[in-house]
């Protein structure tokens, strides 16, 4: 018999069919046994009675939460007075006639039934193949997936061709040290820090490109907003025209991304967020400076000579934008020159300030890039002041040699407009398994004890 997903089952009352799943809840009254399976489509009930079927009713005396069953049973109608709401299946529940146990389940360190996993994050994560598996936590990542669906479409929108880049590279992508060095067959190598340096060379083949790649940064920081290996979603742009050309570029990928969402999964957001997110027809633009001195009137605080825009800065500065513009976007451009990466183009009518942006959603900044330097001999200058050798970026700066034309572009990160669009209090909850100073899947502290006990 082929197999029947819960949804399915409402087009087949009357019928015999094939579930399997596990179990969400138990609960035993008498000679019945009522339980929730779940599947990947979602819930149903499924009543089995010691009349109908013992040797079912046996077997579902001994279900636990999380144990794997598959079962064979009668589709019927519920009576009207016990149709539930709640789920898409709620106008009908199965007749078990048989049952089986696929795989057992341990006893749960916590409860799993509630509406809400309300966990310290240790936990969250410690357990992770568990949580992972409450309704909750898909949620989040079901919003993830559609986010990721929508910047695909959007990057497709603008003809961008996708492309897929390696994250083990020669030199670290903007130098520093926040990079993770690798011993790659005995010579040094680094994980990329973005897609950055590859995405450039790949729009001069393809004049547009896109990418959804992993990168990794060793910021010695342990901070709600930042994650030790993110995911980013980038477009790089060829033969541009002019610097708003590339601002039209990301405000339009960023509220396709975030509308998009929006429409699939309005009631998963709300679970989350208060209220859906602003999202404009136009979405305002400041320089930096700009953004400063609006920060001055409304609050006071002289932030005016900062060479960039601090956590709450960028919060401020989203809610002038929501209450003057109404929009949960706000665009900021400009940034000082020598406080940005060595490709960005400086501003020709102020070389201080930066061809640069970062697009600020809800507070916090998910977007940042710029217009790039597309000359070979002014970016080998650029290397060389910021103290970096050119000799490591031989096969970047060849790229140059052979006609770049304009060009420009910008990355998303993923976890943080996931992270802001649920309103979610750490970003690493909108990581399905989140790298940080503190873990790699387990908590580095519980690793070392491990370590030692193994030494010992």
């Amino acid at each position: 018999m082929q197999r029947t997903l819960t949804t399915e089952t409402i087009e087949k009352v009357g019928q015999r069919v094939l579930l399997e799943g596990w179990v969400e809840r138990v609960r035993t009254h008498g000679k019945l046994v009522f339980l929730d399976l779940r599947d990947r489509k979602g819930l149903i009930q499924v009543v089995v009675n010691a009349q109908v079927s013992q040797e079912a009713f046996n077997v579902g005396t001994e279900l636990k939460p999380e144990d794997a069953v598959g079962l064979v049973g009668i589709v019927n109608k519920r009576p009207e007075r016990a149709i539930n709401k709640e789920i898409k299946t709620g106008i009908v529940e199965i007749e078990a006639k048989e049952m089986k146990i696929l795989s057992k389940a341990k006893t749960l360190p916590f409860d799993m039934t509630k509406k809400e996993l309300k966990l310290e994050l240790p936990t969250l994560f410690d357990h992770r193949s568990l949580t992972l598996k409450h309704p909750k936590q898909q949620e989040i990542f079901k919003v993830q997936e559609a986010i990721a669906d929508a910047f695909r479409e959007a990057a497709k929108k603008l003809d961008c061709t996708e492309i897929f880049i390696p994250t083990i590279a020669a030199s670290a992508t903007e130098g520093g040290a926040e990079v993770f060095r690798v011993n790659y067959y005995g010579f040094p190598a680094y994980l990329t820090q973005s897609p950055q340096l590859y995405k450039q060379i790949m729009a001069g083949v393809f004049e547009r490109v896109y990418t959804i790649a992993h990168a990794y940064r060793a910021e010695p920081s342990v901070t709600t907003r930042h994650l030790t290996e993110t995911v980013q979603m980038d477009c790089e742009i060829a033969f541009i025209n002019s610097f708003d050309e590339l601002l039209d570029a990301l405000e339009f990928v960023g509220a396709y991304v975030i509308s998009e969402a929006v429409k699939k999964y309005a009631d998963a957001i709300l679970s989350f967020a208060k209220e859906l997110p602003l999202v404009p027809d136009q979405i305002p633009r400041l320089k930096m400076r700009e953004a400063q001195e609006i920060i001055f009137k409304r609050t006071g605080r002289d932030v005016r000579s900062e060479k960039d825009l601090a956590p709450e800065d960028e919060k401020e500065i989203w809610l002038w934008a929501r209450e003057e513009k109404k929009s949960d976007f706000v665009t900021v451009t400009h940034y000082p020159t020598k406080k940005r990466s060595f490709y960005t183009a400086p501003d020709p009518e102020n070389p201080e300030y930066s061809l640069s942006y970062d697009l600020i959603f809800k507070g916090v900044e998910i977007l940042s890039g710029s217009q790039r330097i597309n000359d070979y001999d002014e970016l080998v200058k650029e290397i060389k002041e910021r103290g970096l050798n050119p000799a490591d970026f031989s096969l970047y700066l060849q790229a140059f040699e052979y006609g770049m034309p304009p060009e420009g572009g910008f990355s998303f990160g993923l976890e943080r407009i996931t992270m802001k669009l649920l309103d979610l209090a750490n970003v690493r909850e909108a990581s399905l398994f989140p790298r940080d100073m503190e873990r790699v899947d387990e908590r580095l502290s519980v690793i070392q004890e491990k370590q030692q006990r193994k030494e010992k």
